[in-house]
């Protein structure tokens, strides 16, 4: 009776020692040279992703400090004539709201309509400069997950062709087990997708705060040249 327990225990220790756990490391590196290279591939990805995230939205909040007393201290100097005294403070003040006004405010005298349209360039190059490799963006989020498949696919077009040339005795836990690691650069480019997708949305609904921001302003401007003196 004690030899019989003595021999299930060993056999439920053998059990236990050869029970499989997932790893991360182990997944990307049983993979195969393709689903490394690709796994490789995905997170320079993230890392371009993170990146232009963080950068771009550091500047987008740069660029959306206005201070609140910026319009009238305009609209006092350009009532006054002191188009010099706004002209300086538009300079001092590193915002995009700042370089649209100073250039209407350089163009004062002039037709309205080169005011405004000189006002409208301005702008235009602003939104360039705030949406600055967001398109990088939108592409990572579009590609990581197709390139992940790739992975995936590449590792399945694998797991069977050392079906069919094993002459139908290949071990099925061998197959499944290469099937799922080809499946990690799924998951991986899924990841890295989801990621850049919604740090894009971000920004562009940050950016769209700025660009309203920019045009209520240019607006005012013009309503206070509109204005008689």
């Amino acid at each position: 009776m004690l030899l019989f327990q003595e021999a299930a225990q060993e056999v439920a220790e053998e059990v236990i020692s050869e029970e499989k756990t997932l790893s991360v490391v182990d997944l990307i590196m049983n993979g195969g040279v393709a689903s490394i290279v690709i796994i490789a591939v995905l997170f320079v990805l993230l890392a371009v992703a993170l990146y232009i995230y963080f950068e771009r939205i550091l500047a987008i909040k740069a660029a959306s400090k206005v201070d609140k007393n910026f319009m009238n201290q305009i609209r006092d100097h350009v009532s006054n004539g002191k188009l010099e005294a706004a002209r300086l403070l538009c300079a001092q003040t590193d915002s995009p709201v700042a370089r649209l006004t100073e250039k209407g405010i350089a163009r004062v005298g002039k037709p309205l309509e080169d005011i405004n349209k000189a006002i409208e360039n301005a702008g235009t190059l602003e939104v360039y400069k705030l949406e600055k490799n967001v398109s990088i963006l939108a592409t990572v989020a579009g590609a990581a997950p197709m390139i992940g498949f790739l992975g995936t696919v590449i590792g399945m077009i694998l797991a069977f062709h050392q079906m069919a040339t094993s002459g139908g005795q290949a071990e099925m836990g061998l197959l499944a087990s290469g099937i799922y690691t080809a499946m990690t650069t799924t998951v991986a480019g899924l990841v890295v997708g989801i990621i850049a997708y919604i740090g894009y949305n971000h920004l562009v609904v940050r950016t769209d705060k700025v660009v309203h921001n920019m045009e209520a302003n240019a607006v005012d401007f013009l309503d206070l040249l509109n204005e008689p003196i």
